[in-house]
């Protein structure tokens, strides 16, 4: 079980004011000359390397329902690995292993994850390094939803859910020591895992924006002062597109405009253009941190977009 926002070996903390941590600590240990001189003898090469995620690493999306194992920790005011500003309201979050977290793709996701007492809907924000494909690790609160925690670790079934009714629409937080020159933006309340993140200045046309396994989307060189147009995919094609967003860092900017299924949401299916303005603070998501304001985003949302090729692995 992982520590609250650090990493269960090294205790590296996460978050803002660390642009990534290792995933692990390495340990290895030969078994004397014995196993080198055979090592030389077939020609092998042993190369480990820290912080990797598996080459075929995905989020868990789609109406596929996996087998694995839930334990739990407790990530106390952290927002984990994916720099949130803080848990969910309802503590019911998870982290999940290196090739489900998938280098921050399975970010703001939601899993409903099934044990012996019943069924939990838990946000992903966190990743557990010594976690193995199908090992969720979750809070003490979810974990209490579905087993005895007296037990330590269960089997469970889990699967994604699919455009999660959310309380407010899309946010967006520039990051502490981003600028004109190096543009660093975390999107949130998606619901749904997120594909592709595109920003535009006030010239110029989109650029695609880098995923960082901290949870945030980044420009090297920047886009100019701002503001800025961020156009965000996620894994089932649907695109919402913010204008107005602003160089203001560590400053939670929302809109009422969602990524949701428009038929489950109440949205309208064309394109609609709306001035936002402050929603309530969502249960089911990172609320801001105490010294964090909240700013108004103007948004157009597109509807209905076709999906895009699920992952190949």
């Amino acid at each position: 079980m992982t520590a609250p926002g650090t990493d269960p070996e090294t205790d590296i903390p996460a978050g803002d004011g660390v642009p990534h941590r290792s995933n692990r600590r390495l340990r290895h240990w030969l078994a004397g000359a014995g196993v080198t001189a055979l090592a030389a003898v077939l020609g092998l090469t042993l190369a480990v390397r820290s912080g990797a995620s598996p080459a075929c690493a995905a989020p868990p999306t789609g109406n596929t329902v996996h087998k694995g194992e839930a334990s739990y920790y407790d990530a106390g005011r952290s927002g984990g690995n994916c720099s949130f500003p803080s848990p969910p309201a309802n503590r019911l979050y998870a982290a999940l292993g290196p090739s489900e977290y998938a280098k921050a793709a399975a970010c703001g996701g939601y899993l409903d994850v099934s044990g012996p007492k019943g069924t939990v809907r838990v946000v992903v924000m966190d990743q557990c390094a010594g976690c193995a494909p199908g090992h969720i690790d979750l809070s003490d609160e979810a974990f209490a939803r579905i087993a005895d925690r007296a037990k330590g670790m269960v089997p469970v079934t889990y699967r994604a859910v699919v455009s999660p009714p959310l309380d407010g629409g899309l946010t967006f937080r520039m990051k502490e020591g981003a600028s004109q020159w190096w543009l660093a933006v975390q999107v949130g309340n998606h619901g749904n895992p997120l594909r592709s993140v595109a920003v535009k200045g006030p010239t110029g046309g989109f650029r695609a924006a880098a995923r960082q396994d901290y949870n945030y989307w980044v420009i090297e060189g920047g886009l100019g002062p701002g503001p800025y147009s961020v156009r965000v995919t996620d894994v089932y094609g649907r695109q919402a597109t913010a204008t107005n967003i602003r160089m203001v860092a560590k400053q939670l900017q929302r809109s009422t405009v969602s990524l949701a299924d428009p038929d489950a949401a109440g949205l309208p299916s064309a394109p609609p253009t709306s001035t936002a303005s402050p929603a309530p603070t969502a249960t089911t998501g990172p609320s801001p941190t105490p010294g964090e304001s909240i700013a108004p985003a103007t948004l157009e949302a597109l509807a209905g977009a076709a999906r895009l090729d699920g992952s190949r692995c």
